[in-house]
């Protein structure tokens, strides 16, 4: 097959990202944005052409959605009826109406990036946990803090927390109920919150989320009642591990390593070969719905 032509809609701070990782992937890229800085990074990047709207792009195998997270249901949707693969960036949109139309219109065409579902070493965290190494799993702690924010469209929540869902669906294969959740600041919710979902009997799954950190941090902890599981960080390249009961104190933490990939570049790599006849992208319509309804039941009760 000749290369993969794709047309990227958007090419802003993360398109432009996306725009190098599919180039570096033999993309051939037709990118469709109006801001004069944005087309001239995307000049300088390699795009194949330029124009000011999606209508106008050329015919393409498949398109890339990085513009402003309240656009995305109105140009997923146009996009739609071409039949053609949409990687659309997380989350899917920022409303339930939105989000559920793409999921009843979908034929299997439309998938989300979730880039933390592509990370090496939440893919490990998910096969110790599958192999039982820390016994039954009790509970997924997240913590995503970062300093300041800079999104204008939507709250800094929505922009953070859908990592942390995806992570949790793709250990545990399902996103569980909410059942709590509350603002770190009563009087300034977009600060940040907590939240706690879990099924009855199952694992529980709490978010620790905000933008008013002086570090960056981004955590994730599976516990199990033998023991376990961290990632400290998303350019680690290694877990830490203590394999004792959990309560018990003591014992020594050691590290298993994993591959020092960039998960943003895997799933775009997984995008392109999805085209060329591969596997689907890890996340479709129905998981994409299913996150966003979960971060409006947060937004919603956190006020």
């Amino acid at each position: 097959m000749s290369d993969v032509v794709i047309g990227l809609v958007g090419c802003g701070r993360w398109g432009k990202l996306v725009l190098r990782d599919l180039i570096a992937c033999g993309a051939r890229v037709h990118v469709a944005c109006r801001n004069p800085a944005h087309r001239g990074i995307a000049e300088e990047t390699g795009a194949a052409s330029i124009v000011d709207h999606w209508q106008d792009l050329p015919e393409v195998d498949g398109y890339v959605v990085v513009t402003p997270t309240k656009t995305h249901s109105e140009i997923v949707l146009a996009l739609m009826p071409f039949g053609k693969p949409i990687f659309v960036e997380k989350p899917m949109t920022a409303d339930v109406a939105g989000a559920r139309k793409i999921r009843e219109a979908d034929t299997g065409k439309v998938f989300v990036m979730d880039k933390w579902r592509y990370h090496s070493g939440v893919e490990a965290m998910r096969a110790e946990i599958a192999a039982g190494t820390i016994g039954t799993l009790l509970g997924l702690r997240f913590q995503r803090w970062s300093s300041g924010h800079s999104y204008a469209d939507v709250s800094p929540f929505w922009i953070l927390a859908p990592h942390d869902l995806s992570i949790a669906d793709h250990i545990l294969g399902t996103v569980p109920p909410l059942d709590s959740a509350e603002a770190i600041v009563a009087a300034q919710p977009d600060l940040g919150c907590t939240a706690v979902l879990k099924t009855e009997g199952g694992p529980t799954v709490t978010l620790d989320i905000g933008v008013c950190s002086a570090e960056h941090l981004r955590r994730v902890t599976a516990i199990g009642e033998q023991g376990i599981l961290e990632l400290r960080g998303g350019y680690d390249t290694s877990l830490f591990v203590r394999r004792n009961p959990v309560a018990a104190p003591g014992g020594d933490v050691e590290t298993i390593a994993f591959a020092d990939t960039m998960p943003l570049l895997t799933e775009i790599q997984g995008f392109v070969d999805h085209i060329k006849g591969g596997p689907p992208p890890l996340a479709g319509a129905e998981k994409g719905c299913i996150i966003v309804e979960r971060l409006a039941e947060i937004d919603a009760m956190v006020g």
